[in-house]
């Protein structure tokens, strides 16, 4: 993986790839592939059809002998059909977390390199099967399951486990259950966001009139500081993404971020501003 990460002559094409990325997909297509309307990443879900299609088809090559030939083709078709919206939804995730993150960017396109390899050889597979060439076939599986297992699955979960690519930002810091006073917020002006810390969880505070609204100020999506975005309607708009999410309650308005805000209950006492979390997750 160092070799990887510090593969500095991959820049230029991740780069231009992730950029266009970005400039190509938006709005309701950027939601769909980011999983918005899911709850979290569409990407693992689809991972799974087509790894397990070519690898049972593999398994199949190599114990089920010439009975299965018309099982692993059919397997073969159907990881091939899923290919495409797979690897649209994974580029999607990580155009969105290589401009602040060399190693994802680097290690990202490595992987979409591998299973691009990955495809062409079960793609090659696939047509020596149609001449009958069962054996050239099933090398060809072979080594298209031997590149997907490293450059795919290998990467791909480094990416997912290591560098929390397409996870809930906040999971594992959803701020204080019991009261615990904020620091950093020694006057609260009215509709302008000021972020304070809660027991070492950043936190978005906004005054709208007599009351006090709280969200965790972390993005879930990416781990932008929404307290940086703008204020539109009873929401925050993600100055990074686009992500929206609801000021009350920390729901999910718009994508590309799948999961919700933690959002906090508020009160002033004794000239101090407290907050916990509330006990109902938003929806």
């Amino acid at each position: 993986m160092r070799s990887i990460e510090s593969a500095e002559l991959l820049d230029e094409p991740a780069k231009a790839i992730a950029g266009a990325v970005r400039s190509n997909l938006s709005g309701t297509l950027k939601d769909a592939v980011s999983g918005t309307w899911l709850g979290h990443a569409v990407h693992p879900l689809l991972t799974d059809v087509v790894v397990g299609s070519f690898t049972s088809a593999t398994v199949l090559d190599l114990l089920g002998g010439w009975g299965a030939s018309a099982a692993s083709r059919r397997l073969i078709g159907v990881g091939i059909a899923a290919y495409v919206p797979t690897a649209l939804t994974g580029v999607s995730d990580w155009a969105d977390s290589e401009p602040v993150d060399d190693g994802v960017r680097r290690a990202g396109l490595i992987h979409a390199a591998g299973n691009a390899a990955a495809l062409m050889l079960y793609a090659g597979s696939l047509l020596a099967r149609r001449r009958g060439a069962q054996r050239s076939a099933t090398l060809l599986s072979v080594a298209g399951a031997a590149v997907l297992g490293s450059a795919g699955g290998y990467l791909g979960g480094y990416l997912t486990l290591s560098k929390g690519i397409g996870a809930d930002q906040t999971v594992f810091d959803p701020g204080p259950r019991e009261w615990t006073a904020v620091s950093g917020a020694t006057e609260v002006p009215a509709g302008k966001p000021v972020r304070v810390v809660a027991d070492e969880t950043p936190v978005l505070l906004l005054r709208d009139g007599e009351q006090l609204l709280a969200i965790h100020d972390r993005c879930s999506h990416r781990g932008c500081s929404l307290s940086d975005g703008e204020i539109e309607g009873g929401e925050v708009v993600c100055g990074c993404h686009g992500s929206r999410f609801d000021l009350h309650s920390g729901a999910v308005r718009q994508g590309p971020a799948t999961a919700p805000q933690p959002a906090f209950e508020v009160r002033e006492r004794e000239g101090r501003i407290e907050l916990r979390l509330r006990s109902t997750v938003a929806a």
